[in-house]
């Protein structure tokens, strides 16, 4: 497949055209839940590695983090129930309810395999509720600029897309949201990630600010056993400059944790700085895995 993480120009495609191809290269599988279905992208063979995106998201939050990782671990991207591709939010709307969705395809699609989970943003809820509940065998989970510990961010004032009549001036906004929220360096923000942005956003119909906003994630990592790490871009909108909070956190609930911090990169790091963070996650399982008993 495509290597997005080399970055997508490269290849001489448009931002459409190159999503396209990357897709192409996957597996599509999917699983029922109670009022809907899950589609998936797989890429890869090894152990499975489900990758969970963010609010206002789908599965090219990892558009550049799927091929690099498939390498070594079958990786299992999901659209969320209300996002993407697949169904609607689950009822009543939940991190519970989402985690119990998503935790029953990973068990259809790994049986009683262990599987690691690196969730992002609002997809680390997702992950830490799955480990929570035992709703799926999860052996690592990787935090990813989680939310949902019910630590200090600043506050920040987005533009409202939706009240953008013309697509540009849309596509505008959504750029303008990318260097507010997303990514910290304006000059990273190209036209594949405006794109990107601006389908995730109009294909979510989950609200999962209200959920992200508690302190859901910090209940759930004290009631699961599963290996414990963390990377966050060291300018992640939704952490600086309270993140030092964050690793410590993790270091109370499991002493020596990883925690990876990447320099000059955002909220979305694993887009912003796909090459140092493909190498980072990658690092940070072998080293939980090499440590186990």
């Amino acid at each position: 497949m495509l290597d997005a993480a080399v970055g997508w120009q490269a290849y001489g495609l448009s931002p459409e055209a190159f999503i396209a191809r990357v897709e192409a290269g996957a597996e599509r599988i999917v699983t029922p839940y109670p009022g809907g279905e899950i589609v998936w992208r797989c890429w890869g063979s090894g152990p499975p590695l489900a990758l969970l995106h963010g609010g206002f998201g789908g599965w090219s939050h990892w558009i550049r983090n799927a091929g690099p990782l498939s390498a070594g671990y079958r990786v299992l991207v999901p659209d969320m129930p209300g996002f993407g591709d697949s169904g609607e939010p689950p009822q009543p709307f939940s991190g519970e309810s989402m985690a119990d969705a998503v935790g029953s395809g990973l068990r259809e699609l790994c049986g009683t395999a262990p599987v690691a989970i690196a969730g992002f943003s609002f997809g680390a809820i997702v992950g830490g509720v799955i480990a929570q509940r035992r709703a799926a065998a999860v052996k690592a989970l990787v935090l990813v600029g989680a939310v949902g510990m019910g630590l200090h961010r600043k506050p920040m004032d987005l533009v409202n897309w939706r009240r953008k009549a013309e697509v540009q001036e849309r596509r505008e906004a959504q750029r303008t949201n990318l260097g507010i929220l997303m990514i910290a360096d304006p000059a990273r923000i190209d036209d594949l990630a405006v794109e990107l942005q601006d389908r995730n956003t109009l294909g979510t119909r989950a609200r999962s600010r209200p959920v992200a906003r508690t302190a859901i994630l910090r209940h759930a990592l004290g009631e699961t056993d599963a290996a414990l790490a963390g990377i966050w871009g060291d300018r992640d909108a939704t952490a600086a400059p309270y993140i030092e909070e964050r690793r410590q956190l993790l270091q109370e609930l499991r002493p020596g944790s990883p925690f990876v911090l990447i320099e000059d990169a955002g909220h979305w790091v694993q887009y912003e700085a796909a090459d140092r963070f493909n190498a980072a996650l990658t690092d940070v399982l072998e080293t939980i895995f090499r440590e186990e008993p």
